[in-house]
């Protein structure tokens, strides 16, 4: 089964590969990157390399995919994105994504999930075409609820302790986006 790649103007979307463990460790061992995420800050190379491990086995079952953003001028991984999980048969995925605080607020974030998104609901991807996309975010991440609102989520309302992470309960704000909602420029 061959991996999907993207291309958008400014950006390549490709597999993650071993050789992306240092990357890939520089960018979850930012505080700043899961400061809202259910992982804990990496403090060690062998972590990055498992979650390179995980993304393959999720593809390969065909329960998820994850990308590598990269910059298309130099090849450099800048962040992730991807669907955490898919139902080919409720045709829907939980949409996921992070980026080197270095590149936030230029609308690389935006542009890779906008990529993935239509990609998903063409049907281009061994999910099928999916008709509903879901996000969540931890309330207070205003910067990610901005770019789904941005892409035409609708926040569906608030799940209430229902992630646990980082020895605490967090609330969950839902968005949920429609295939015939989906704003595609």
């Amino acid at each position: 089964m061959v991996f999907p790649s993207l291309e958008t103007d400014r950006l390549l979307l490709t597999e993650l590969r071993v050789d992306d463990e240092a990357d890939l460790f520089k960018l979850f061992s930012n505080p700043s990157v899961v400061e809202y995420y259910d992982l804990d800050v990496f403090r060690e190379h062998s972590q990055a390399a498992n979650l390179i491990s995980l993304f393959k086995s999720r593809y390969e079952e065909q329960q998820g995919i994850r990308w590598a953003i990269r910059l298309k001028s130099s090849g450099r991984l800048i962040g992730t994105c991807g669907f955490n999980s898919w139902s080919s048969k409720m045709h829907n995925a939980v949409i996921g994504y992070d980026l080197l605080p270095e590149f936030w607020r230029q609308g690389y974030s935006s542009e890779a999930v906008r990529a993935i998104i239509s990609a998903g609901f063409a049907g281009k991807l061994p999910c099928g075409e999916l008709h509903r996309v879901q996000a969540d975010t931890v309330p207070g991440n205003r910067a990610s609820e901005s770019l789904l609102r941005q892409l035409g989520f609708k926040e569906e309302g608030l799940r209430r302790e229902c992630g646990y992470w980082k020895n605490k309960y967090h609330d969950l704000k839902c968005f949920g986006l429609l295939r015939s909602e989906f704003i595609t420029t």
